[in-house]
């Protein structure tokens, strides 16, 4: 699978967190950045604001406080000039596509957290992932197909990684309880770590100095080789009820990938 376009994770350390002082000498008010987004590249622009949702993804998975000096002096660099414009969008991709919002909880040092909205947000669109799952249910292998699919649209508008607990905690809430028998998919965990793995539609890897131990699902080989993230993009689209452009990162990285 190509990796041409996959957001750049280089210095996206979960354990950095970076003491030097990186911080906006001045804020530009809201027409400036207005005068200054023209100026520049908005593919450039895009790009920030998917390095930027990927930072904090990767800062979110160990609940790490986000520090704004570090979100310029790793992410923003250069294009301070249009911050405010970056974090916005980057605020709205998180909201629409992870249920996430971006808080800022210091404002006097600008320290944010992102919290998870899921509880406010999940009535419909969980309804619909629930349906799209339940007219899999025609016979087993078609189900397991179904419930394979979800996961791997779960993972790829996760940003290609997710760790155990989110996806646990996602298929609680399609009513796929890890620790009990389900009528069409049996013993649900042991389908997901064990045969899924088995048959490469998923890897799951340790994640290195987790205590108690955790582990990361991604793609595995078949997966990229018998589906594509364009379709999987088209899938989420449909039970969303939107066109795949709505999400800008993926939709953009479906499109470069073959």
């Amino acid at each position: 699978m190509s990796q041409r376009k996959r957001c750049r994770l280089s210095g996206f350390s979960q354990g950095d967190d970076g003491d030097e002082d990186f911080n906006l000498t001045q804020t530009p008010t809201h027409s400036q950045v207005q005068r200054n987004l023209e100026r520049r590249s908005q593919d450039q622009v895009n790009q920030k604001v998917s390095e930027l949702v990927q930072f904090l993804l990767v800062k979110d998975q160990k609940k790490i406080p986000i520090k704004r000096a570090d979100i310029l002096k790793k992410v923003i660099r250069e294009y301070k000039d249009v911050y405010s414009e970056i974090v916005n969008r980057a605020g709205r991709t998180l909201q629409q596509v992870f249920g996430l919002q971006l808080v800022e909880i210091d404002t006097k040092h600008h320290i944010y957290i992102l919290t998870s909205d899921l509880p406010r947000a999940e009535g419909e669109n969980m309804r619909r992932w629930v349906t799209a799952l339940s007219a899999c249910h025609r016979d087993n292998q078609t189900a397991k197909l179904g419930l394979l699919i979800v996961i791997l649209s779960f993972i790829f508008m996760k940003g290609n990684s997710v760790k155990d607990g989110a996806v646990w905690e996602f298929l609680r809430r399609l009513r796929l309880q890890p620790g009990e028998r389900h009528e069409v998919f049996g013993d649900v965990k042991k389908l997901v770590t064990e045969e899924f793995v088995r048959q490469k539609y998923l890897e799951i890897t340790p994640i290195p100095l987790t205590d108690p131990p955790e582990f990361k699902y991604q793609w595995g080989p078949r997966a990229a080789k018998e589906t594509s993230k364009r379709d999987v993009l088209r899938f989420v689209a449909k039970i969303q009820g939107k066109d795949p452009t709505f999400w800008t990162s993926q939709y953009n990285e479906a499109e470069a990938t073959p």
